[in-house]
């Protein structure tokens, strides 16, 4: 489906990385057959919360989920470019960018960004530089997926977009979700990967305010 010379981009905040990110991460690369796909923690996230997490842990954290792919280091890596920028990670600053290198870009999201995007900073700009790849659930429900048909009819009269569905099995996990449960101390091992998970003990994250001086 992708052209050569493609790169794909998969932004977020990953906070915490789960099991979701990597199955919808693996489909956009495979699916699409990218030449390249970079995973781009966001700095400092506009759209939505980080927890109160150092973005060296989620960065850190992301490539700890990832590693285990039989693709990472050769046509998947995690990119720390949000990381160095001190301002907020707009998508568009980041396309720009990566479109400037030469790249055909592809931009994947899930439903709740896909359906947003219109409101997001500059979305001219991310239309036209980059294809939007966006996760179908296989048990959507009629209702969600006459808002994706209506979107797509939006962004195509009003962009001249024509978006990329990427199909994946529906695996209900949310990083809000899991930091709670973290904070509650409840079991989450089935939700993130294990390294991941290792990482958020040794270092104490995501634990309630009463027991973060534990690991200060």
């Amino acid at each position: 489906m992708a052209t050569p010379n493609t790169l794909g981009i998969y932004g977020g905040t990953f906070s915490p990385p789960h099991i979701g990110h990597v199955n919808a991460g693996l489909a956009f690369l495979r699916q699409l057959k990218l030449d390249r796909m970079i995973v781009m923690p966001a700095r400092i996230p506009p759209h939505k919360p980080d927890g109160g997490i150092d973005p060296i842990h989620r960065l850190r954290m992301t490539q700890l989920a990832f590693e285990d792919a039989p693709e990472y280091g050769e046509t998947l890596f995690v990119s720390d470019w949000e990381m160095t920028r001190q301002s907020v990670s707009y998508t568009a600053n980041t396309l720009r960018f990566f479109h400037m290198q030469g790249y055909q870009l592809y931009f994947l999201c899930g439903t709740d960004m896909f359906l947003t995007l219109d409101s997001w900073r500059q979305p001219d700009q991310i239309f036209s530089l980059a294809t939007i790849a966006y996760i179908r659930r296989e048990d959507e429900t009629p209702v969600i997926r006459q808002m994706i048909e209506d979107a797509k009819y939006n962004y195509r009269i009003k962009y001249n977009a024509e978006p990329v569905e990427i199909v994946t099995k529906p695996i209900e996990i949310s990083s809000s979700d899991i930091r709670t449960g973290l904070e509650r101390g409840d079991d989450v091992s089935g939700q993130i990967p294990p390294a991941v998970l290792h990482y958020i003990r040794e270092h104490g994250l995501y634990l309630p305010a009463e027991r973060s001086d534990l690991h200060e």
